[in-house]
C-alpha cells in the first residue's frame, strides 16, 4: 500500500485513539507493523500527535482563555494550572530518561503492546464495573497532591499499549474523581504532555527527516486533527451515560487478535 494512504489511515487512527483508553500509539504502531509502514527514528508515530494537540486546542479554546486571563485574580485558576503541571512533570522526566529505551525497544515489540492492551483492558472493566464512590465530580476540585499522583500514574503509559489517556482515568477514578472529571483531567494533561513529547522528538529526528518522511506527518498530522476534534466533542458525554466498559472490551479483542496474528506468523 502507498505510503500516503497509510500515513493517512494512520493519522486517522492516531486521532480516533488518542483520547479514549485504548494507547494510540500502541495502535498506531500495530497498525504500521502489520502494514509494513516505517518511519525514521519512529518519530511519525509521535510527531503526528500534534494534529491531536491543536484539536484539544481547539475545542478547549474558550476554557482555555478563561482559565489562563483569570489566573492573575482567582487562585482556584492558579492552583489548576498548577495541578496540571505538577502533574506533567514526572513524565517529562521520565520521557528524557528512558527515551531511547522507550524508541528502540518498547516501540519495536508487538507482542508487549498486545499484552498491554489486554491487561489494561481488564483493569479497565474491573475499575469501571466496581470504581470508588467519586468524592470529586468537578475537574478544577483536583487537588495538587493528587494531580501530582496522577501524573506519577501517567508514566506507565511509556510502556505502548498501556494507554496514557487510559492510565490517567483509571488512577483518577481509583483516587474518587468521577468518570466524566477524570476523562476532563486527562485532557487537560495531555496538552503539555504531548506537546512536550512533540518538541523533544522533534529536536531527536530534526537531523533524519528527509521531505518524503516531512510529507507522510503532515498528512498524518491533518487526519488527526480532523478525527479527534470529533472523538473530543463525543467522548465526555459518552462515557457520563456509559462508562468505559467499550473501551475495555475494545482493548482485549485488538490484543488477542494481535497476538493470534503473531503466532501465525503474519
Amino acid at each position: 500500500m502507498d505510503n500516503t494512504i497509510v500515513a493517512a489511515l494512520l493519522g486517522l487512527l492516531e486521532g480516533l485513539t488518542e483520547f479514549i483508553p485504548v494507547s494510540s500509539t500502541g495502535h498506531v504502531l500495530l497498525a504500521g507493523y502489520f502494514l509494513g509502514f516505517e518511519s525514521p527514528g519512529r518519530a511519525f508515530e509521535v510527531l503526528i500527535q500534534l494534529g491531536a494537540i491543536m484539536a484539544i486546542l481547539g475545542v478547549y479554546a474558550k476554557r482555555l482563555w478563561e482559565l489562563f486571563s483569570s489566573a492573575p485574580h482567582d487562585p482556584e485558576s492558579r492552583r489548576f494550572i498548577l495541578a496540571v503541571l505538577l502533574a506533567f512533570l514526572p513524565a517529562a522526566l521520565i520521557g528524557v530518561l528512558a527515551h531511547e529505551i522507550i524508541k528502540t525497544i518498547l516501540f519495536e515489540t508487538p507482542a508487549l503492546i498486545a499484552v498491554m492492551l489486554i491487561i489494561g483492558g481488564i483493569i479497565l472493566l474491573i475499575v469501571d464495573r466496581n470504581p470508588p464512590a467519586p468524592k470529586i465530580n468537578e475537574v478544577q476540585d483536583i487537588r495538587l497532591g493528587m494531580a501530582f499522583r496522577i501524573g506519577v500514574i501517567q508514566c506507565l503509559a511509556m510502556i505502548p499499549g498501556v494507554s496514557r489517556s487510559g492510565a490517567t482515568i483509571v488512577g483518577a477514578m481509583l483516587m474518587g474523581v468521577g468518570k466524566r472529571a477524570a476523562a476532563e483531567f486527562s485532557f487537560f494533561l495531555s496538552m503539555p504532555t504531548m506537546a512536550g513529547a512533540f518538541v523533544y522528538d522533534l529536536m531527536q529526528n530534526r537531523d533524519i527527516l528527509d521531505g518524503q518522511a516531512i510529507g507522510n506527518i503532515v498528512i498524518g498530522f491533518v487526519c488527526a486533527f480532523i478525527s479527534a476534534i470529533i472523538v473530543v466533542r463525543w467522548l465526555l458525554g459518552y462515557v457520563s451515560r456509559h462508562g468505559y466498559a467499550l473501551f475495555g472490551w475494545w482493548r482485549i479483542i485488538v490484543g488477542s487478535v494481535v497476538l493470534l496474528a503473531l503466532a501465525a506468523g503474519w
